[in-house]
């Protein structure tokens, strides 16, 4: 570490310690009884008086301990926990103790942070005997849940009757519950007014009624209930506040009226007390006299996640360059710059700054220098420094204030060039920091410049069209960018000859398609060419025409005749190193193919008598994860390309053009760069990658790069209106307080919610978490048998196993494994009622697991069965639910409407609209389902399938069934089905499906969030932030959806009486409306037509 980083931290442990001698905030997820409050704080339990003071700690463990709740009688704290790595339900003694775990099913997850938590506790049941907690374990998807309880005692959780849940408590009776049938609490989306906003209902078990408590377009969550009231949290006056409810009456009133802050995670005591969060400190409210009062409160945390460590920087990587020779490797990595010997040496951070996030970086060619971007002032600037890293590192470049691209030096070591987040390209003159700016894309960002061999010129590209580049030489004698390629044609990744007589470039030319086998329609691939402009017309072709002639040998000439004088020799060095001379006249039609097969080809280098490139594989939504690029050089010489390295990444060519540096897997490689240097490997060692990891110092820098890139992303200036320095300036306090990685995403999260809008994401970074449990499933539910105290398999969840994602273990050939069957040991071990079955199914999902199985509860007469275990049982919940539906739809229709669900509008939802669109398209009438469907980017290819016209039919002589024109149309009747949580690009999908007239939207309106996200590259710790940067407008430009959702032509509650009862409402209107349109406007495709009579 620098003296710089040492000072710092000096400093930041007397700020800690003193923040830890005075109140504490983010003191998250409180409850309280008696005289106690407990609560979260750094990922731990904690203890404290109610009336405030110095709390003490109840758990201390790597994992997080969330959702702490007081039993009635206050002698235990339910709580939801990661001992193991995934989130299961515990008990613990309110003095503290050791834990006792109650759930052992898998935990969904980890999600991101915007989706929650498995196994939430919620509370506990009245009479003390049970823990209500919301889990995931029954559906194929992050956005439902149910309600459970789970005994003190152990054994299998119960469904409560709700078939779907967010937050809910147990009435005071012991048999109604309060909840809310949605969830959307961890969403940083504030003052939302979509569809998916919660409202609260009551459900009466007893005759499965419901009665609403709340009808309010914002949200409404937080249940409570005391006696004969029920209070929640509500944001419909702005901030998230107190409000009071009588069911008598159905009278609301609101009792807190906060105006900065929102009232966070409230919980009641069962009596007359709420307890809550309330800028990262807690309040308690006294409900009778309307009176709060501040707790003031120490949590002498030991600081764990805080202290200053030497970390591993090697899973952080960033960006990797080659020196100019090919010694040393340059890794950006864990916001250090390191640079890495490829044989012997030292690893040297040249860096060292945790309060700083660096990156980009790149050798100068003289390699005395590293110029890399840095955020250390505040905003990212060019910095550079000694390549050894002795001396202080200097900042060349100040005034920018937005995100800054990879600096690239000029052959000469004189200058830099580089280019913003706004689409402007710079040259920094290196000696007098003096700045020009270049050129300016207003379509975007340019990521891709070069300069040229002895630094006169700078070749990049420009977007000139919606579709297409161009490439622009920039020349350093009179400042002038000049186009030197058309506008239809896309260009991309130029590069230079290194003798200065060409430059290179990619242009998808060949066009070849691929036509699909699912339908008579085409794709664009393997249609990129490399092209050579020859940029004089004295140039000759790289490939003139070859010819075997006879060679004759030449007398040698006198060497004295033959010396050149020293004059000579200086004039060629001379015109060496001068500027490469360009004739721009006519210089676009001086264009040569170069002899290789087109390919997706990506990343074009040159060097002397070669080309290197990356062909890339077809890519394929949803498969050929495993399918990586391969490095390619081609030879002018012998006119041919090879492959140099299979299996590859990214890759970086050394200024001599001797060495390339290849990703592959996590790690590198350095080869020689030419044809057959596959041999050559030498395997680039990061073990001595170490940073000095200060997260205070990080947690800042991570909060200001997410400030800064929501500043410079977000899809509007205006920033809806809001402050957002102001809002920086709220929220920056809290990072004192943050005490675990975890809290730090929660205070980014509640200020970036600040702008109310949909996909304002941060997720992950460095939680240093326990690794999660591997449990053997068997597709199946299990459930005891009180009265023979044995577990018995009361559902196989049916597969289909010629799909491996939908592989149902009990129903593979030779399991014998029915429904009832009891199930009696595992392994040979026993199980009993007071036995968990998935405890003894954990650490099992790699290998074989033998069931004894008996139709009746007894060993005697038993049999054993091996099956091979899934881990995941919610890819055949999905199944089993769609097959239900369309054989619901098949029977309701006597087989004359179809339907298909569409999960996502990804590799999940296209392939469900691949696999049962088709083999539907003949019947009257579709039901399409995009109920939760989670969006992507491919509703613009459904919806072309379904606008299809038909435009005419086609008969052949063997063929007594008419084929359409096109050939494949859907020619019926459709509907399409939506809810509360279609998102994102299902929102898109119905709102477009509505517009073009295809039929009606049944359902619930949707979530309302479309716009758009893209990721902008890791935050130094390997945390994501996404900032919303494209919006989805109608054709008169108008704003549509963002904030309200799409709402239904129909619309359909799915209750839960009727959904208890076995049916779907909106499934079951769906295929009314579709049958009624059968009905009314029947669409028969003609019959054959007479045989035409040709004799007269």
């Amino acid at each position: 570490m620098t003296k710089r980083s040492l000072g710092r931290l000096a400093l930041l442990v007397l700020s800690v310690s003193a923040a830890a001698l005075g109140q504490t905030k983010l003191l998250r997820f409180p409850d309280l009884h008696g005289d106690k409050v407990v609560f979260v704080y750094a990922g731990d339990l904690w203890k404290a008086s109610a009336e405030g003071g110095v709390a003490a700690r109840l758990t201390a463990h790597p994992g997080l301990e969330l959702f702490p709740k007081f039993s009635p009688d206050g002698r235990w704290i339910a709580f939801t926990g990661q001992y193991d790595g995934d989130e299961q339900v515990y008990v613990i003694p309110a003095e503290g103790g050791v834990p006792k775990q109650l759930t052992w099913y898998p935990a969904r997850g980890p999600f991101p942070d915007r989706w929650g938590f498995d196994n939430q506790v919620e509370g506990w049941t009245p009479d003390g005997k049970g823990i209500v907690f919301r889990g995931q374990r029954e559906f194929w998807g992050p956005k439902d849940g149910r309600l459970y309880t789970v005994s003190v005692d152990g054994g299998l959780p119960v469904a409560l009757p709700m078939p779907v849940s967010g937050a809910g408590v147990v009435g005071p009776n012991g048999k109604d519950v309060l909840y809310s049938p949605l969830f959307r609490d961890f969403r940083t989306w504030k003052r939302y007014q979509g569809g998916w906003a919660q409202d609260l209902y009551i459900f009466y078990p007893e005759t499965s009624e419901t009665l609403q408590v709340t009808d309010n377009i914002r949200t409404d969550r937080d249940p409570m209930w005391m006696g004969d009231k029920i209070y929640f949290a509500s944001d419909r006056t702005g901030k998230l506040n107190l409000f009071e409810f009588e069911p008598k009456s159905r009278k609301t009133k609101q009792i807190t009226k906060f105006n900065d802050w929102d009232v966070r995670w409230p919980s009641d005591d069962g009596d007359h007390r709420i307890v809550y969060e309330l800028d990262g400190e807690l309040q308690i409210l006294d409900v009778k006299t309307g009176k709060t009062r501040k707790l003031s409160i120490t949590a002498p945390d030991d600081g764990l996640h805080m202290r200053p460590s030497r970390i591993a920087a090697a899973k952080f990587q960033e960006d990797a360059e080659l020196s100019p020779k090919g010694e040393r490797v340059l890794i950006g990595a864990r916001g250090d710059i390191f640079t890495v010997p490829v044989e012997k040496g030292p690893t040297r951070n040249l860096t060292d700054t945790p309060d700083a996030h660096e990156r980009w970086a790149r050798w100068s060619p003289d390699g005395k220098k590293i110029a890399y971007v840095s955020d250390e002032s505040g905003e990212d600037q060019i910095w550079t420094i000694d390549q050894d890293g002795r001396a202080p590192a200097e900042q060349l470049t100040s005034g920018l204030a937005e995100m800054l691209y990879a600096p690239e030096w000029s052959p000469d070591s004189k200058r830099i060039a580089f280019s913003s987040k706004s689409g402007k390209v710079y040259v920094l003159e290196v000696a007098t920091k003096q700045l020009q700016e270049i050129a300016d894309d207003t379509w975007g960002q340019v990521r891709s410049y070069v300069w040229s061999p002895r630094g006169g010129h700078l070749a990049f590209v420009l977007q000139v069209t919606e579709r297409a580049r161009a490439l622009q030489i920039w020349s350093v004698a009179d400042g002038q960018v000049r186009q030197v390629t058309g506008e239809l044609f896309d260009v991309s990744s130029p590069a230079w000859d290194p003798e200065g007589k060409y430059i290179y470039y990619l242009s998808d030319r060949t066009y070849a398609p691929q036509i699909s086998s699912v339908e008579w329609n085409y794709a664009g691939n393997r249609q990129t060419d490399i092209f050579a402009l020859a940029l004089r017309k004295d140039v000759p072709h790289p490939f003139p025409p070859e010819s075997d002639e006879v060679k004759i040998e030449a007398a040698e000439p006198d060497k004295k005749d033959d010396e050149k004088k020293p004059e000579e020799k200086k004039d060629d060095k001379k015109a060496d190193e001068g500027p490469v001379v360009i004739d721009f006249d006519g210089l676009a039609e001086r264009v040569v193919r170069i002899p290789v097969e087109a390919e997706n080809y990506v990343g074009l280098s040159a060097k002397k008598g070669h080309l290197i490139y990356l062909k890339t594989p077809p890519f394929y939504y949803g498969r050929g994860a495993d399918m990586q690029p391969s490095v390619e050089i081609f030879s002018f010489e012998k006119r041919k390309g090879e492959t140099l390295v299979d299996d590859a990444g990214t890759y970086a060519l050394s200024r001599d053009g001797e060495k390339i540096l290849i990703r592959q897997g996590g790690g590198w490689g350095v080869y020689d760069a030419k044809p057959g240097g596959k041999s050559s490997k030498k395997g680039v060692s990061m073990s001595g990658m170490m940073v000095d990891s200060v997260p205070k110092q990080e947690w800042e820098t991570i909060f200001d790069e997410v400030w800064r890139r929501y500043r410079d992303f977000f899809y509007v200036e205006n920033m809806h209106g809001y402050d957002w320095a102001a809002l920086r300036e709220q929220y920056k306090p809290l990072l004192q307080h943050v005490a675990h990685r975890m809290d730090l995403n929660y205070v980014i999260g509640e200020m970036i919610a600040e702008l109310s809008v949909g996909h304002a994401y941060i997720a992950g970074g460095d939680y240093d978490l326990p690794a999660r449990p591997r449990t053997a499933l068997p597709g199946a539910e299990i459930e005891l048998d009180a009265a023979a105290g044995r577990y018995r398999i009361v559902k196989i969840l049916p597969g289909q196993n010629a799909e491996p994602m939908y592989r149902s273990p009990l129903t593979e050939v030779g399991v014998d494994a029915r429904e009832g069957d009891y199930l009696l040991a595992i392994d040979g071990e026993e199980l009993s009622a007071g036995d968990n079955p998935y405890r003894m199914l954990r650490y099992k999902n790699d290998r074989p697991v033998e069931l004894t199985l008996n139709a009746q509860p007894t060993m005697d007469g038993s049999r054993k069965t091996t099956f091979r275990p899934i881990t995941d049982e919610s890819n055949l919940r999905y199944l089993a639910w769609i097959t239900a539906n369309r054989q619901r739809v098949d029977e309701a229709s006597n087989g004359e409407v179809g339907y298909l669900h569409i999960p996502d509008m990804g590799a999940d939802g296209i392939r469900e609209f691949i696999k049962y669109f088709y083999p539907q398209m003949r019947k009257k009438g579709l039901v399409i389902d995009v109920r939760g469907n989670g969006g992507g980017n491919v509703s613009q290819m459904i919806l072309e399938r379904l606008q299809r016209k038909l435009l005419g039919t086609r008969f052949s002589r063997n063929n007594d069934h008419p084929t359409t024109y096109p050939e494949t149309v859907f020619y019926g009747h459709m509907v399409c089905l939506i809810s509360e949580n279609s998102a994102s690009d299902g929102d898109i999908f119905p709102a477009r499906f509505q517009k073009a007239g295809l039929g009606p939207l049944i359902g619930k309106r949707s979530w309302g969030g479309v716009i758009g996200i893209t990721n902008r590259g890791d935050l130094l710790d390997g945390g994501q932030v996404f900032v919303p940067e494209f919006a989805t407008n109608d054709v008169d430009g108008s704003w549509i959806i963002e904030g309200y959702g799409v709402k239904p032509d129909i619309e359909v509650e799915n209750d839960p009486a009727s959904v208890i009862a076995g049916r779907d409402p909106q499934l079951e209107r769906g295929i009314a409306e579709v049958l009624d349109r059968i009905r009314k406007n029947p669409m028969p495709l003609p019959e054959r037509p007479a045989p035409p009579v040709k004799t007269q």
